[in-house]
């Protein structure tokens, strides 16, 4: 995603004179206050309680009370939260959900098959955070998708996850500010090992997220990463993809290596970089390059943003480079989410996410 040059104000630029750790805990309250829709003396209560631990904090808070003096004395702002969808569960009732239209080509889960979404879903921005992200829950529960790629995961958005997805596993890139995230659902999806790669350029906290996994007995490499952002850091981006390349060629040749994030890349950069490999794909690509996918960073489409110039870019990329013993699993088809504008006038994210369906040979 491009970085905005402001999100807002934000609780640390309000006095150069604080103490780090001040500032810090101010950061805290107002990243728990937005997401739990409570006032900031409510989160400085339970992050207190907490020993300033974030996910503890979002715990207890959306944990039932044990007793009915305790649910009278409760903010009565949870409720909004607590009424999110519950990823476990395979029919939704969110008043979000009912917004949401699936493909035509949507089908049941069996062993023929494996999906993945990949998904911007822009944690740093603070604006009706709670809605948009009970949108983003409501499309993972519809789809259930056997992975989830993320980026812009911010540590209360991580929190909620986890929470409110316990039939996936959540690997994250890091643990604080903003990061990466793949969700494995553990009923299909296999880890066997996790890697951080880091990017020694960056100056926006970026690295390359890898987990090893086995699905219905195919061994998988997967990868995310957000690359470099803005056109200014267009080199170290080139460097980023280089890297992410270099790491999708070093995998076992017996595995299926897929990479999926927001790369921010413009076509003339991988142009520049060399292209791609002969032996690793863009899935987009190779299905045709359909019309109707092609954008994932729409500023006509989406005005989340508010920007008053069109830009249409397809940030978001699928990269696939086959097992060597070829045909056991190949890209199907590929669709936009998140083109829903939700009742609180915006979109989940500025950027529309991508699902993938990919068909396994038994």
């Amino acid at each position: 995603m491009e970085q905005r040059s402001s999100r807002g104000a934000r609780p640390e630029a309000a006095g150069e004179e604080e103490e780090p750790e001040v500032k810090k805990r101010r950061l805290l309250c107002a990243e728990f206050a937005s997401v739990a829709s409570c006032d900031s003396s409510v989160a400085q209560c339970y992050l207190t309680e907490n020993d300033w631990e974030m996910e503890r904090a979002l715990n207890s808070y959306f944990e039932p009370p044990v007793d009915e003096s305790a649910v009278e004395s409760r903010p009565q702002t949870v409720s909004e939260l607590e009424t999110c969808v519950d990823l476990t569960n395979e029919e939704t009732t969110d008043s979000t959900s009912s917004k949401i239209s699936p493909p035509e080509n949507i089908q049941q889960e069996d062993d023929s098959m494996f999906s993945f979404i990949t998904w911007n879903i822009d944690g740093l921005d603070l604006n009706n955070l709670p809605e948009r992200a009970r949108a983003v829950c409501s499309y993972l529960a519809l789809y259930s998708p056997d992975v989830v790629f993320l980026q812009e995961v911010i540590p209360p958005y991580c929190s909620y996850l986890r929470k409110r997805a316990s039939s996936y596993e959540i690997i994250t890139g890091n643990g604080e500010g903003y990061f990466t995230a793949i969700m494995l659902k553990t009923s299909r999806v296999k880890l066997k090992s996790q890697e951080i790669i880091p990017f020694p350029g960056t100056k926006m906290m970026r690295n390359l997220l890898c987990v090893h996994v086995s699905v219905s007995g195919n061994e998988l490499y997967l990868m995310t990463s957000h690359l470099e952002s803005t056109r200014g850091h267009a080199k170290e981006r080139i460097n980023q993809l280089k890297a992410v390349l270099k790491k999708m060629q070093e995998a076992p040749e017996s595995d299926t290596v897929i990479f999926a994030g927001d790369t921010n890349l413009r076509d003339q950069e991988v142009t520049k970089c060399g292209g791609l490999p002969n032996n690793i794909l863009d899935v987009w690509e190779f299905l045709g390059k359909p019309e109707h996918c092609r954008y994932t960073w729409d500023t006509q489409m989406n005005s989340n943003l508010g920007i008053p110039n069109t830009c249409k870019l397809r940030f978001d990329r699928i990269f696939f480079r086959a097992a060597a013993e070829e045909g056991h699993i190949i890209p199907r088809s590929l669709d936009l989410l998140g083109l829903e504008k939700l009742d609180c006038g915006r979109f989940p994210s500025d950027h529309w996410g991508l699902l993938c369906n990919l068909d396994i040979i038994l």
